[in-house]
């Protein structure tokens, strides 16, 4: 059965409303990034990538990690829309979370803007803010998105979603 959209009231997003393929966007909104309790990353300057039925998902320049609370990890996927991604360990307050975080090694041609960038798995570390709101992570092990009051679904991620 096919997904039935979430009601959307003003300033609301629904992510059926998004393109497929994904929409790259520049985004100015504050952007916080906690783990052990200290914020590891900030930044007014990040990327937002729109994809039909994904919550945003983040990509925040490398000068808003606060030194030496990001590190290269193992392993690498393949996004059909984005290309190569790489991983990355975060560390803060005493924490370490391995693989919380990834970037595009190579993008292609439509997401160049986002070489460098990195993206943080919210539900990896202790919390991501938006302006001040606290973000509910995407469903699921694999996506990355981030979903704020204002983002409606459903979002794809759970097991019973695979074939949307």
């Amino acid at each position: 059965m096919p997904p039935r959209p979430e009601p959307v009231g003003p300033g609301d997003e629904s992510v059926w409303d998004y393109p497929r393929p994904p929409r790259l966007e520049s985004n100015t909104a504050g952007i916080e990034v906690v783990l052990g309790g200290a914020v590891i990353a900030r930044t007014h300057a990040a990327w937002r990538v729109l994809e039909t039925s994904h919550p945003p998902v983040y990509y925040l320049p490398p000068s808003a990690f606060e030194p030496g609370s990001i590190a290269p990890a193992e392993g690498e996927s393949w996004c059909e829309w984005k290309g190569v991604a790489k991983y990355w360990t975060l560390r803060g307050g005493g924490v370490e979370a391995v693989k919380a975080a990834w970037s595009v090694k190579q993008p292609t041609r439509e997401f160049t803007a986002i070489r460098g960038y990195v993206a943080v798995y919210a539900g990896r570390v202790d919390e991501c803010r938006i302006d001040g709101e606290v973000v509910v992570p995407q469903p699921g092990e694999f996506y990355g998105g981030w979903i704020t009051a204002n983002i409606k679904g459903p979002f794809k991620g759970l097991p019973s979603t695979m074939g949307w």
